[in-house]
């Protein structure tokens, strides 16, 4: 998902004058991206602007007036009634005339409203609006939306189990945390190639999902050139332990009895094929990570497995090598 992202809507009515965008292009904080025509909002500003002087040009009338009964008062020259009547209204006047700054200070803040401007840089999206459209403020449809993907979130699910198990295992010694390599993911596209630049893990949600019991990973990842896209799919992998003396099994030489236990044919060193019952962790890309039932010496049967029985006397030829443990050698038929 976007690191940033941001609607853009109009804060005042009017009309759209002028697109000042392309579609698609990319888009700097503070851009220019509509103008609404802004004609009423400058009369506007100029009204509030005229009110204002005319309230202020009262002031000095007022405020000599009220100076004078001040000092007219004490000898009875004019009455009491009548300084406080122009006292009031010199304060009625001076409260207009705070009035009238507010209303030049609100049309200027509506005119400043009336080219619409990007908050963030980013990709801008389509337009929903064009030239000569009416627009009104803090409408709910947005004008477009700019997206900036560079950094740029991944969110991941984990399962909760999963997660249990992991801390689990940290804390009993079976891995090892993962050190300087912690928090760091990598990122697999939906075509299975490697993205070339590794992220970090920013966090773990703290709440898990009652429906699928798994909790919601946050990543972020450079993406200089765009090639991550909001609603993308991809496959995270986070190194979080490590286990030194771990065993990759290929899939296809771990099959399951009746009782549906995961177990594989190993050729000894005297020729003869023993089934082994497994322990599986879990699945890693092809391959079974296996807790126990093999050792690294071990020689798996690839194909041919179906036809071998506990003792049997069996002719190896070698498998095409795969990452994992020792050579994968090939039964041929035997008795």
């Amino acid at each position: 998902m976007p690191y940033l992202t941001a609607d853009i809507r109009p804060q005042v009515n009017g009309i759209i004058k002028k697109r000042l965008f392309q579609e698609g292009a990319m888009i700097r904080s503070g851009q220019v991206l509509y103008q609404i025509d802004p004609a009423v909002y400058q009369a506007s500003l100029a009204q509030a602007k005229a009110n204002l002087d005319s309230a202020e040009a009262v002031i000095p009338s007022l405020r000599a007036k009220a100076d004078r009964y001040r000092d007219l008062l004490p000898v009875h020259a004019v009455n009491q009634q009548d300084y406080d009547d122009t006292l009031g209204a010199l304060r009625q006047a001076e409260a207009t005339v705070e009035a009238d700054k507010a209303a030049v200070e609100s049309a200027r803040i509506n005119l400043a409203y009336t080219p619409i401007t990007s908050p963030i840089s980013g990709r801008i999206g389509k337009s929903s609006v064009t030239v000569g459209g009416l627009v009104s403020s803090f409408q709910t449809t947005t004008l477009a939306t700019v997206q900036q993907i560079d950094p740029v979130y991944v969110d991941v699910v984990q399962a909760n189990a999963d997660l249990l198990r992991l801390r689990k295992r940290l804390e009993n010694g079976q891995l090892k945390a993962a050190g300087a390599r912690a928090n760091k993911v990598k990122l697999y596209l939906e075509d299975g190639s490697l993205y070339p630049i590794e992220g970090t893990l920013d966090f773990r949600d703290v709440t898990v999902d009652t429906a699928t019991g798994s909790v919601v990973l946050r990543m972020t990842f450079k993406n200089p050139k765009q090639v991550l896209l909001p609603g993308m799919y991809v496959r995270a992998v986070v190194e979080e332990g490590v286990k030194q003396d771990a065993l990759l099994a290929p899939q296809q030489a771990v099959t399951r009895d009746p009782k549906g236990l995961p177990f594989a044919w190993v050729i000894g060193k005297d020729g003869k094929a023993s089934r082994h019952m497994l322990q599986i962790d879990r699945a890693i890309g092809n391959q079974w990570l296996v807790s126990g039932g093999l050792t690294s010496a071990d020689q798996l049967v690839m194909e041919g497995g179906d036809r071998l029985r506990d003792g049997m006397q069996v002719r190896a030829v070698p498998y095409k090598a795969i990452t994992g443990i020792a050579s994968m050698p090939q039964p041929a038929a035997g008795k």
